[in-house]
């Protein structure tokens, strides 16, 4: 279980999060939403050891993730995708995804690679792994994205707008990928602003809006609370399933 017991994460004056508490459970997908700037991306930034907590404690698995470095929460078994993709971009596709797998004593370049071009079949990408990164379209780079994410083998898997940027039939594509290769038995948080997107995916959801946690629950139970509806007035936000 992922436990988030009143989370908070202060720059200067500003509270990215303010006491933010919920809990996920094994196995299970949790949405995040909420409007750009809300606190989604600071959440996972917080999970993942990027952003140090003000007050607060994060649990993975009955261990305390807090006060710990990426790499040591990475071998944890979490891995995640980024809103703001990040790549070695002099590296092939396949490179890529080879670098971001754990190191084993007893793995081998070859099975490593073997594997690396696994994900990259699971992905679509697998004609694309002697590609350097900018030759890729913006969809494929977030195909690319959750590949990498997958190379660890995560037990915790955290998905900051997997399919930010895409067309509508590339984000069904997106929603079709995570449901067959990413989310099945594996914990997942998926941190995202539009609503039909969550739909799709998750059964449960915690709104967030200027780092507070607003309301938790189904989507639809969620959308019908009038502080998400008002922190949504004015953003171009799509309810529609």
């Amino acid at each position: 279980m992922l436990e988030i017991a009143g989370v908070s994460v202060r720059f200067d004056r500003v509270d990215a999060l303010n006491d933010v508490s919920l809990d996920v459970e094994r196995g299970s997908t949790l949405g995040l939403i909420g409007p750009n700037g809300s606190g989604k991306t600071s959440l996972l930034n917080a999970i993942t050891g990027l952003y140090g907590l003000s007050s607060g404690e994060i649990v993975w698995d009955g261990g305390r993730l807090s006060g710990q470095p990426p790499f040591a929460i990475a071998q944890r078994g979490i891995a995640r995708t980024f809103q703001n993709l990040r790549f070695f971009p002099h590296l092939t596709v396949l490179d890529n995804v080879e670098a971001a797998q754990l190191p084993t004593k007893r793995s081998r370049r070859r099975s490593r690679r073997a594997e690396a071009m696994a994900l990259l079949e699971h992905v679509g990408l697998a004609h694309r792994g002697e590609d350097i990164i900018e030759s890729l379209p913006l969809a494929d780079q977030r195909r690319l994205d959750l590949a990498r994410a997958l190379a660890s083998k995560p037990d915790l898997l955290l998905l900051d707008e997997p399919a930010g940027g895409m067309t509508p039939v590339e984000v069904e594509a997106m929603a079709e990928l995570l449901r067959s290769v990413a989310l099945g038995g594996r914990t997942c948080v998926i941190g995202e602003h539009k609503m039909n997107r969550i739909r799709a995916l998750c059964v449960r959801v915690c709104a967030l809006n200027f780092g507070h946690k607003i309301v938790e629950g189904t989507p639809d139970d969620v959308l019908a609370h009038r502080d998400v509806q008002e922190a949504y007035l004015g953003v171009e936000a799509d309810f529609d399933a």
